[in-house]
């Protein structure tokens, strides 16, 4: 078998259908009108979408017991922290960072295990890990209290941090993401069991970096999780992705990275949400083939302050990078203290 036979097959069985697909797929290209919300700007002078090479440029390391922690930071005043996917990096909230600086101190760090963070020998990049981590990156940064946005495996971080450090949380905006009831999502179990045998950085990273096309396919990185066939773009790919493949010890945490994935590290969190006084604002790609749509209804009705849920038609998991405009829009909105605007 070829290899890009067997990559098309394995990725063909991560695809999950959501149920309401047709429907969604049929209202995406009218969403905004729709929804009525904000139409995508075209940002310029010191409120553009950081380009990769602008990224690379602002790019600070804190250095930290869990290692040399990797982020990027606009604005000041109170803090926002952004949290992204799996296995992306925090060049993911490129285009809602200037934005919303105006409103907060933004800080968009990388996970342990991706992007360009460089974990200390032997650490651990679980879910667990992770927040320990973040809590240690605020306290270095000297900041008490943030506003979390996150999405898919960050939004399980996200849950866990708020759940086990609600002092240090004012509000959540939460995007498709794991509940406890989709902890791992079925999807992601092909990627698990491929990071168990060694395969996965090999088989799909790195021949979405050095076959672009084949990573916007609809077998790849960008048919499962983008709405634009055109995404992700090629400098995000290698953004992405080419870190994550640079050396035998760069694929090994991108493995334990998935592995740590592979009980529900939600398991139990219920009680603390529902006890949560922290207003929270859940935003849904309804076409999600990665995370069912039971959860935005799951965490909308277990939140102790859940403000609602707004689905989005036509976009899928990593639809944040898509329409940073919903992000900052929803964010300022929450942040203020407004009446969510729309509801679905």
């Amino acid at each position: 078998m070829q290899r890009r036979d067997f990559i098309g097959l394995t990725l063909a069985a991560m695809s999950i259908t959501a149920p309401h697909q047709a429907a969604a797929t049929a209202t995406a290209s009218s969403t905004a009108a729709a929804l009525s919300l904000p139409q995508a700007a075209q940002p310029a002078g010191p409120h553009a979408p950081l380009s990769a090479a602008g990224f690379h440029a602002a790019r600070r390391f804190a250095e930290t017991r869990f290692g040399r922690i990797a982020y990027v930071e606009r604005g000041s005043g109170e803090a926002a922290l952004f949290l992204h996917g799996f296995p992306l990096n925090s060049f993911q909230w490129r285009g809602v960072l200037a934005p919303l600086s105006t409103a907060r101190r933004c800080i968009a760090p990388d996970f342990l295990g991706l992007g360009y963070t460089e974990p200390a020998p032997g650490q651990e990049v679980g879910p667990d890990a992770q927040v320990a981590m973040l809590i240690a990156l605020l306290d270095q940064l000297a900041v008490g209290k943030v506003d979390l946005v996150a999405n898919d495996s960050g939004g399980a971080v996200a849950q866990l941090f708020m759940t086990r450090h609600p002092d240090r949380v004012r509000t959540l905006l939460l995007t498709n993401c794991d509940s406890e009831i989709d902890c791992p999502p079925e999807a992601l179990k092909p990627v698990i069991q491929m990071a168990h045998a060694g395969t996965f950085a090999d088989a799909w990273l790195a021949a979405w970096v050095a076959d672009k096309e084949l990573a916007r396919s609809p077998q790849g990185l960008g048919g499962q999780c983008y709405q634009d066939p055109r995404q992700p773009s090629d400098e995000a790919i290698d953004t992405y992705l080419r870190p994550l493949v640079a050396s035998p010890q760069r694929k090994q945490l991108v493995h334990a990275y998935a592995i740590a994935l592979e009980r529900n590290v939600l398991a139990g969190v219920e009680a603390g949400l529902k006890a949560s006084a922290i207003p929270t604002r859940i935003l849904w790609g309804s076409s999600d083939t990665i995370f069912s749509p039971a959860g935005a209804n799951y965490l909308d009705r277990t939140l102790g302050r859940s403000q609602g849920v707004l689905r989005l038609a036509g976009s899928k998991l990593f639809w944040p990078e898509e329409r940073p405009e919903v992000i900052v829009a929803e964010a300022r909105a929450l942040w203020s203290g407004a009446r969510p605007p729309y509801n679905t």
